[in-house]
C-alpha cells in the first residue's frame, strides 16, 4: 500500500517562507511524476508545481519566482520551497505522486499567511 505523508505547513506572516516536504512510502515499482496541489474552500484543487521522474519541472504562473519544487531522486521524497509569501497563497496544500500506474494523494497539510 503507497502512502504519502506530507510535512511543513503552519502559520506565516506575508513575505516569509516555509518548505514543504512528501514522502512515498511502500512498494513502489515505478514512478512518473510527483506534485503539489493546493485547494482552499469552494474552489478546485489547482496544480502548484510538479516535477517528472527525470527532473522536469513546471509551476503555476500564480507561484512562478516564488515557489521551487524539487526532489523526487532520493527516497520518493519532493520538496515544495515557498518564498514570499502571499495571503492569497493560503490553502490546504495536497502532495501527489502518479506511482505503480495510478494515483495517490496526501491528506494535505495547511498553509496559513497572515499578519
Amino acid at each position: 500500500q503507497v502512502q504519502l505523508v506530507e510535512s511543513g505547513g503552519g502559520l506565516v506572516q506575508p513575505g516569509g517562507s516555509l518548505r514543504l516536504s512528501c514522502t512515498a512510502s511502500g512498494t513502489i515499482f515505478n514512478r512518473n511524476s510527483m506534485a503539489w496541489y493546493r485547494q482552499v474552500p469552494g474552489k478546485e484543487r489547482e496544480l502548484v508545481a510538479r516535477i517528472t521522474n527525470g527532473g522536469t519541472t513546471n509551476t503555476a504562473d500564480s507561484v512562478k519566482g516564488r515557489f521551487t519544487i524539487s526532489g523526487i531522486d532520493v527516497k520518493n521524497t519532493i520538496f515544495l520551497q515557498m518564498n514570499s509569501l502571499k495571503p492569497e497563497d493560503t490553502a490546504v496544500y495536497y502532495c501527489y505522486a502518479r506511482l505503480n500506474f495510478g494515483d495517490y494523494w496526501g491528506k494535505g497539510t495547511l498553509v496559513t499567511v497572515s499578519s
